[in-house]
């Protein structure tokens, strides 16, 4: 698979995967799109501290959105990504990379994680239908889901793999993708979620926001 960068319309730059043709994020606004339709869609900014589920990592910008936003809070990101490529180009854009933390990043990129007082990210490689099954449940407050669109990539967006997602979440936890496809919206449902929507960011529908129904067994 090669990658080529792409400049997206608010200045900050994306990549087109030659395995999928499409890109990492909406050519609209890379920088917005991380911002609006992940920690925003999940209300992060009123939580005192959040635990984060980011799947497919790729360049880092919805964690690091959340970074930004969570700053001077607690926040612990646990992120799953199956292609290096991708992640090598957190260090190969420097001083182009379009957010404060991006030292913090750098450092995840080149050694899978990094860790402060307030802030943590453990990043873990390969098929997140896999690595997701070595997570505990009940363990994060957000999921933010993002990968390719359901006709390029359908195994991360079916009822099976949402079920997973479903365990790892805490109670009246939310998940945030860009997808508003009837078929994610589905199974979610399917798989237990009620699901709204979220918001319209460079995109003519909405976005998703799926949450996990409350349950008194927990």
């Amino acid at each position: 698979m090669t990658i080529k960068k792409v400049m997206t319309r608010d200045g900050s730059p994306t990549f087109h995967s030659s395995e999928y043709d499409e890109t990492y994020h909406s050519t609209g606004g890379a920088l917005t799109e991380a911002d609006k339709k992940y920690s925003e869609a999940c209300g992060i900014e009123r939580m005192e501290e959040a635990d984060i589920l980011d799947i497919c990592f790729g360049l880092g910008y919805n964690s690091a959105a959340a970074i930004n936003r969570f700053r001077g809070k607690r926040i612990s990101i646990v992120g799953l990504e199956q292609n290096q490529g991708i992640v090598d180009e957190i260090v190969r854009m420097g001083d182009e990379y379009p957010f404060r933390c991006a030292e913090i990043m750098r450092k995840v990129a080149e050694e899978k994680e990094y860790h402060d007082i307030k802030t943590s990210v453990k990043l873990i490689m390969g098929d997140a239908r896999e690595t997701i099954k070595d997570l505990n449940d009940n363990s994060f407050d957000c999921v933010f889901l993002d990968p390719f669109s359901p006709k390029k990539c359908p195994e991360l967006w079916t009822e099976e793999f949402f079920l997973e997602i479903y365990r790892v979440l805490r109670r009246e936890g939310k998940v945030a993708t860009y997808s508003c496809a009837r078929v994610v919206r589905d199974n979610f449902r399917s798989a237990g979620f009620t699901v709204r929507d979220g918001p319209v960011i460079h995109r003519r529908g909405p976005a998703t926001v799926a949450e996990k129904a409350y349950d008194t067994s927990q």
